[in-house]
């Protein structure tokens, strides 16, 4: 696979945003120890930027960041890649439209994926970035593309982008690797609140109709006109 001096470019950009997200799973406390990871899509290639396999968030560089095919294989770098590898770069074959893929062990997410539970829509900030229930997908060992697929299966009719892998952890997806992020940090905070309500008893869910004007309105109305701008993603689309 020829690599271009611009494609280089771009890499450079995306190792470097990589890293700087993966701070941002400490930051939010969604990983401890070498667990979890970022991957982020290399518009236009059929390639990706993941962390590598047991790599110290403490130490980790831009230069530390892999890149591979979308089969898994190392094109670039020193490091192996990600146990996970295999599930981001099926999620990227079977899923063209997503830029970017995160996977972390966060507490109360983890939790009810441990339960095997969907996460109900009974808060607004469910409804605006899940549009509904946040849903569980299989169980599925490591190692190659099981966890690819259940995440695909599970999210290809769903409004959300995550999805708790049973028995294992949330799986979330972004137009970009930073999209991505953000839904990592919105389903371990719902995850948290929804769990401390139930303590309190049951809880009514939000009528779909509404769950539908909730999402509609903060995916086109929120924010400022044009939103944020992933310009690695979009300028080189």
């Amino acid at each position: 696979m020829t690599i271009t001096a611009e494609v280089s470019r771009v890499i450079a950009e995306l190792r470097q945003q990589a890293c700087d997200l993966h701070a941002q799973l400490t930051h939010y406390e969604l990983v401890i120890w070498t667990a979890g990871n970022v991957s982020a899509r290399v518009p236009g290639r059929e390639l990706m930027v993941i962390k590598p396999s047991g790599a110290d968030y403490d130490s980790l560089s831009a230069d530390d960041m892999v890149v591979c095919d979308l089969y898994g294989n190392l094109v670039d770098g020193a490091l192996a890649p990600s146990s996970d590898t295999a599930a981001h770069a099926y999620v990227y074959r079977h899923m063209p439209d997503v830029g970017g893929v995160v996977h972390t062990h966060s507490t109360y997410a983890t939790a009810w994926a441990a339960r095997g539970e969907p996460i109900p829509c009974v808060l607004t900030m469910v409804a605006d970035e899940f549009g509904g229930d946040i849903p569980v997908g299989p169980f599925a060992l490591i190692g190659d593309d099981s966890i690819g697929r259940g995440i695909v299966d599970t999210l290809r009719d769903s409004r959300s982008p995550a999805v708790l892998m049973r028995n294992h952890g949330p799986f979330t997806i972004g137009r970009t690797a930073r999209d991505a992020v953000k839904a990592a940090v919105m389903v371990e905070d719902v995850a948290r609140t929804v769990h401390i309500s139930r303590q309190l008893g049951a809880i009514p869910p939000i009528d779909p109709a509404d769950v539908t004007a909730l999402f509609e309105r903060y995916q086109n109305v929120y924010g400022q006109p044009g939103g944020y701008t992933d310009t690695i993603q979009e300028n080189n689309r």
